[in-house]
């Protein structure tokens, strides 16, 4: 089977990606620039996306942007920021219809370009700074965005494990920064953070859709300042993480449902060799519906409302979120662990590595059904400088074997345990914080 493949060429200090295919009625444009996730950058670097869709150089205000993306046949924009590792991503993408659905432009793409080119590059600013009335309220947007989280108990409760599992290190930061940043964001500071931003870091460039290597270089070369200067790599640290101790952290809200999440190092990223027998140690834990965590913990123990697990593949760990009556906490502490015990011991099916198999490649096979799917599965391999094409990876999962799953699962170390709970007296632990 012929998969959708990425040709990357540099342009200037530009890294530009394009998949030529006529199996989209659209034009895909992707961008994404990389900055280091730390404490003085994550509020700044999350504010900009929002600040930079609120109007350009040619087209200072937001009505007016908006009309410009309806005479792009209606076009679509978004911005914004997320993690990958010690990584803060900002990615803005335009979906624009092909040309050659269109009885009356022959411009079309070329216009989409110069239009994302102009968000990114040259946004509304006055004297050398942001408009004023932007930044206040994206600002303000902002803060509510930071704050909503505590109304969203299962992303909370995932956010809060990271953050104590990872204290100390920058992946312990919300991507969406921190409230008591904002007030030292004025319009000036901004501007120049984001001129160092834009011109300094890793920027990559995305193209999916009907067109060619050479018009799109062209493309770049005409909208976006190319320029020779080196940008500056973002550094990030090493996954291997061995646990000393297993910490327990207990929260108390006004819930009636408590959130068990558990956090383990795997020792294991993205650009390593076992990544993906660690992908398929996943699946049969806690990734599917037919996985441990969700067999055992739920259905069978029923102590759970749901229970699975997730990897951050940059970044080396694995999370388990799980809902639970609050009573149920030890039980439930105790029966995850022994999926993990299982894991370790290599106790698990051929059935269930079938179904896993099945399950991991169908996921995979299903991006290239998704121009902005295909864009992010192919950053990956920018940002942990190993390529890994579809086909590899299906005939990898294809092949893995029960030992070299039971050898990840050997690494995989529980960290830390965080139980989100009621305010009632009497602890179904003895770890509560004063």
């Amino acid at each position: 089977m012929n998969y959708l493949r990425f040709e990357t060429v540099p342009v200037g200090n530009l890294r530009v990606h394009v998949c030529s295919t006529d199996k989209f009625k659209t034009n895909a444009l992707s961008i994404m620039v990389q900055q280091s996730l730390t404490p003085e950058n994550v509020t700044r670097t999350a504010l900009l996306p929002s600040v930079l869709q609120r109007g350009t150089r040619s087209i200072p205000s937001t009505l007016e942007l908006k009309r410009k993306l309806e005479d792009l046949y209606g076009a679509s924009l978004f911005g914004d920021v997320y993690k990958r590792g010690e990584r803060h991503i900002i990615q803005f993408g335009m979906e624009l219809a092909n040309e050659e659905y269109l009885t009356e432009t022959s411009s079309l793409l070329e216009e989409g370009v110069a239009f994302l080119g102009e968000v990114v590059n040259h946004p509304a600013e006055e004297n050398g700074a942001f408009k004023a009335s932007y930044v206040k309220a994206e600002k303000k947007n902002l803060k509510q965005k930071i704050e909503s989280l505590m109304d969203d108990k299962i992303r909370y409760a995932a956010q809060r494990c990271v953050a104590e599992m990872c204290e100390g290190e920058p992946y312990s930061l919300f991507n969406h920064g921190r409230v008591e940043d904002l007030e030292g964001i004025q319009p000036d500071n901004l501007y120049t953070y984001f001129e160092e931003l834009i011109s300094g870091r890793p920027m990559d460039i995305y193209f999916v859709g009907k067109l060619s290597v050479d018009e799109v270089v062209r493309l770049v070369e005409k909208h976006f300042p190319v320029s020779e200067g080196k940008r500056q790599d973002v550094q990030v640290s090493n996954v291997q993480h061995p646990v000393q101790k297993v910490k327990e952290v207990v929260d108390r809200m006004n819930v009636n449902q408590g959130k068990l999440n558990m956090g383990c190092r795997t020792q294991t990223s993205i650009a390593d060799d076992d990544y993906i027998p660690l992908m398929v140690y996943n699946g049969i834990l806690g990734g599917f519906p037919h996985s441990k965590l969700f067999i055992n913990v739920r259905e069978k123990a029923s102590l759970a409302y749901y229970a699975a697990s997730r990897l951050e593949s940059h970044k080396g760990i694995l999370t388990v979120q799980s809902g639970i009556e609050i009573g149920n906490y030890q039980k439930a502490v105790d029966i995850i662990k022994e999926q993990f015990d299982l894991m370790q011991q290599g106790q698990f099916s051929d059935k269930e590595l079938a179904q896993t198999r099945a399950m991991l490649i169908n996921q995979l096979r299903e991006r290239q059904d998704r121009p902005f799917d295909l864009i992010d599965a192919h950053y990956h391999g920018v940002l942990s400088g190993k390529d890994r094409p579809l086909d590899d990876m299906i005939r990898q999962i294809q092949q893995v074997s029960k030992d070299e799953i039971r050898k990840v699962a050997e690494k995989v170390q529980l960290d830390t345990i965080y139980f989100l709970r009621d305010k009632k007296e009497g602890a179904a632990d003895g770890t509560d914080r004063a």
